[in-house]
């Protein structure tokens, strides 16, 4: 793997984990009052159109770092909308 693969997946990895802390704190606290549910819903679409472009480059990376961003963000949703 070349070095500009390592650094790439890194950062993937490590992009992959922004908002794992807020999924992990709502879950345990049943609570989403506080959170923003319009900044959820445009990293939503955000991420969606991240995978557009990574499917269009054919870069893996870019297709896994922002599928799973966009799974949390789906959580968040979910969680604003249950958790009133």
């Amino acid at each position: 793997m070349a070095f500009v693969d390592i650094v790439g997946y890194s950062a993937g990895a490590i992009t992959s984990l922004t908002f794992l802390p807020q999924v992990i704190k709502t879950w345990k606290e049943r609570s989403a009052r506080d959170i923003s549910l319009m900044m959820f819903v445009i990293a939503w679409i955000n991420e969606v159109l991240w995978i557009l472009y990574g499917v269009l480059l054919d870069n893996w990376v870019i297709i896994l770092t922002n599928s799973i961003v966009l799974s949390m963000s789906s959580v968040m949703i979910w969680f604003k909308l249950r958790y009133k």
